[in-house]
This record gives structure tokens, C-alpha cells and sequence, in this order.
């Protein structure tokens, strides 16, 4: 469902499932602006000349998707997708560690750019041909950690919503099948046994990446059949975002505070109708980002049968631009054996209401049931699924898959994915949007 975890980006589960992108169509060139990321990067590669402490891996993917049905605005039925992903490390000594990742891309449906331009911004409309995934330095002395650079952040404690996560941006282009995309900012932490105080700032917006108006994951309704779609791309925030996090580890427990002030990095959607001589008419439509402040809490209670979590956080409008709600979610979890098995429900209660059409995965996934389970059958197989249920029982989302290793290198992984509901309903509209797919990876 999502981009495998590293360990720059390890965190807590959010399942994907949303509905369509941001970013303008403003081209970025390997200029000034990415000389030294770009030059860091190269240092990074040829450090085993100069040091032993040098280690590097990565994968191979080829991955291919079926859809069974038609939608209003695609008939793609068959998709195609190559991933080849090279992760070097560099560690001088405890005081300062380097971790990077490259990303280069193909596919069949032109949701990957075809300009090979090294991306560094992640804030085109479509996925970048190559691409620096993450690049930043870890500095360690003593109790107090500093990670600069483009990095992944995540907050929270549950595996099934995570309302406090603000700096974790995703790639939405097929919406159940999500991954995150890192920021480019500094994060201080200092910590005890029992605390952890973190601070973040992020100088420089990164947006989530959402469906393509022209593909099946923009869910249009019938009569839009036809509609030209003018994309006039999207006004990027230039202020910073800016973060506090405390987490203490109690007897039995353990909790954490957290503040957020920034931007929502999903937009919001405004649309301009144009009538034509001849029907049907232009629809353009542009996104903003809308300035938002955020006060959270998470908890993990750990009890002798299964471990009880709970995250909520509170979301006001400086701007007057969006709404103003708050998001919860409470969950169990149980490990017996091999089966790990995650349920609970997430909700939202909307304070003040502004917002005409938003594209927000995270609150399309309130008012419903979500729950997943996993079970390693041996060292090599191992099974899973996913499921999202709306809470009136008119809307379900269910995923399956089985993976099986071969070898030290190979991998292969089925998966497919049932959707049902209501046509008016978040996880309903997406309901032509079932699909199964075939995954192939070698490690190195």
C-alpha cells in the first residue's frame, strides 16, 4: 500500500486512502538551487575512497497493475511501473552520520516526468524521472541529536491515523497506494530515558503529491464526461513551518504534547467554469494551502492482553481559509504469535466549517472502522490486510496481499484491493478504482 520504510523514515502506519495534486507547473532546473544538495550527494558516493565506515544498498522493482473497470475520465486498465532506488551511508565516527537515497522511474501511464532532470523539491505535479528521495546529515553529541537536511518526520503514536503527523507529505497519485515524501528542514532533539524534547523547522514548503486531473484516481461524476480541465497549478506557501514535540515515558506508560504552525500540505481546490460555443464547457482549477495550527497528544498504554493507543489533535484556521476540527483516533493492539492485529476508529468533529472542496485523504478516513492484520507464515512468506469500513456501513475498503522471498535477493508480492459504496461518499467515489497488482524486487 505504501513505499517500504527505511530506517531515515521509520514511523507509525497511516493507511492510505484519499481523493487529486498540487505543485504548479513551474519547471525547476539543476541550478543554483540544487548545486549543493546535488555536489553533497556526490561526496556522499565516493566516500568509500576516503573512509571504511561506508555502507549502501538498494532494490530493483517492477511492478504491474490491473484494473478491472473503466472510470469516467481513464479507461487505463493495465498499468506498468520500474523503480530502481540506491541508499548510501556514511558514519564518521558517533558524532555525524550521512544517509541519502536516488530515485530513477518509469512508466506507462505518463505519471512519471520524461525530462532526466535530477528533482530535489518534490513539487512537480508528477512524479520526477530521478530524484533525490532524502539527503541529510545526523550531528550526536551527547543527549542532543541534529538532523539537517531533506529528511523524513513523523509524529504520533497510532498505526491507523496519525492527526498529529503535519510534516509528512505523501505521494497520492494512486490514492490506496501511498508512500511519504521527506521536507527539507532542521530537527533538533534532546533526550533522557524517560524524555524527548524535539523541535522542528522547515524553511521551505513541500506539498502533497495528488491524483492527476486526467487519470482514475480524480474521480469525476458522469455528466463531466467530456469537461476540459485547464490546470492553472498551484500558489506554494513561502512562509516556514515550525514544530514541538515532548514525549515522556511514564511507569506503564507513555505520552507525548505536540504543537504544529505552518501549512496544511494538502490543498485546498478552486474551480472557475468557462462556457464554450459548443458545450461542454472549461473547468479551471487551481490549489492553495492553506496556513493552519495544530495542539496534539498521543498515547501507548501497554496492558497484560493487548496495547491500547490514542491520538487527538485540535486544528484552527489563522487564515480564516479552512475549517477548524478535531481529529481522533483510539485503537488495539495484539500480538500473539506470529498474527499482529491492529483495530480501532477514527473521528472528527468539525468546529467551524469553510471548506467547499479540499482534497484530504486524512479526514476521508474519519466517521469509519480501521483495522489490519499481518501473519509471518515463515522466515520467507507472510500474509496481510487492510481494512477501512465506514461506521454506516454503506462504504468498505479492503486490501489483501502475500509476499514470498526467494533466495537472499528476490521478492514477490501479490496484492489486490476491493472498493464498494456509495458514489458520494470519500472511499465509495473510488469504488471503479478496485484493483490487483504483481510486484517484483531484488534487493542488493
Amino acid at each position: 500500500m505504501s513505499d517500504p520504510v527505511g530506517p531515515a523514515e521509520a514511523g507509525p502506519y497511516t493507511p492510505p486512502l484519499g481523493p487529486a495534486e498540487v505543485g504548479p507547473y513551474t519547471p525547476h532546473r539543476v541550478g543554483a538551487g540544487f548545486s549543493r544538495p546535488i555536489t553533497l550527494l556526490i561526496l556522499l558516493l565516493a566516500a568509500p575512497a576516503a573512509a571504511q565506515s561506508f555502507s549502501q544498498r538498494g532494490f530493483v522493482e517492477l511492478k504491474t497493475t490491473g484494473y478491472p473497470q473503466a472510470a469516467v475520465n481513464d479507461d487505463t486498465r493495465e498499468v506498468g511501473e520500474a523503480l530502481v532506488r540506491y541508499e548510501p551511508a556514511f558514519e564518521a565516527g558517533r558524532w555525524l552520520r550521512v544517509r541519502g537515497s536516488l530515485d530513477a522511474r518509469l512508466d506507462t501511464w505518463g505519471r512519471v516526468d520524461r525530462s532526466w532532470r535530477v528533482d530535489f523539491s518534490d513539487r512537480t505535479r508528477k512524479r520526477p524521472a530521478l530524484s533525490i528521495r532524502n539527503l541529510s546529515a545526523t550531528l550526536s553529541r551527547g543527549r542532543f541529536t541534529a538532523d539537517v537536511g531533506k529528511q523524513f518526520i513523523r509524529w504520533g503514536k497510532a498505526d491507523i491515523v496519525n492527526p498529529t503527523d503535519r510534516f509528512a507529505p505523501r505521494d497520492f497519485l494512486s490514492v490506496t497506494d501511498s508512500g511519504f515524501l521527506a521536507v527539507t528542514g532542521v530537527r533538533l532533539a534532546w533526550g533522557t530515558d524517560t524524555d524527548i524534547v524535539e523541535a522542528v523547522w522547515v524553511p521551505r514548503f513541500t506539498p502533497s503529491r495528488i491524483p492527476l486531473y486526467d487519470t482514475r484516481w480524480t474521480v469525476l461524476p458522469a455528466s463531466a464526461a467530456g469537461v476540459q480541465i485547464v490546470d492553472l497549478g498551484a500558489t506554494f506557501p513561502k512562509g516556514r513551518q515550525i514544530g514541538a514535540r515532548w514525549n515522556h515515558v511514564a511507569s506503564g506508560y507513555e505520552y507525548s504534547l505536540s504543537v504544529y504552525d505552518g501549512y496544511n500540505h494538502l490543498p485546498l481546490i478552486d474551480t472557475q467554469v468557462y462556457p464554450t460555443l459548443v458545450p461542454p464547457p472549461i473547468v479551471a482549477i487551481d490549489q492553495r494551502f492553506p496556513r493552519i495550527r495544530m495542539v496534539g497528544a498521543d498515547l501507548a498504554w501497554p496492558l497484560p492482553w493487548l496495547t491500547l493507543k490514542a491520538e487527538a489533535a485540535y486544528f484552527a484556521s489563522p487564515d480564516r481559509q479552512a475549517d477548524e476540527y478535531v481529529q481522533y483516533v483510539v485503537q488495539a493492539e495484539r500480538q500473539v504469535g506470529e498474527l499482529f492485529l491492529v483495530g480501532g476508529y477514527a473521528g472528527e468533529a468539525v468546529t467551524v466549517s469553510r471548506t467547499a472542496a479540499d482534497f484530504a485523504p486524512d479526514r476521508g478516513l474519519t466517521r469509519a472502522f480501521l483495522g489490519r492484520a499481518s501473519y509471518t507464515i515463515d522466515t520467507n512468506r507472510s500474509v496481510g490486510a487492510e481494512l477501512a469500513v465506514r461506521r454506516n456501513l454503506d462504504s468498505f475498503w479492503l486490501k489483501g496481499d502475500y509476499s514470498q522471498a526467494f533466495g537472499g535477493h528476490w521478492r514477490a508480492t501479490l496484492a489486490a484491493s476491493l472498493i464498494r459504496g456509495n458514489p458520494t461518499d470519500f472511499i465509495g467515489q473510488y469504488r471503479r478504482n478496485s484493483h490487483g497488482s504483481l510486484t517484483a524486487r531484488y534487493s542488493f
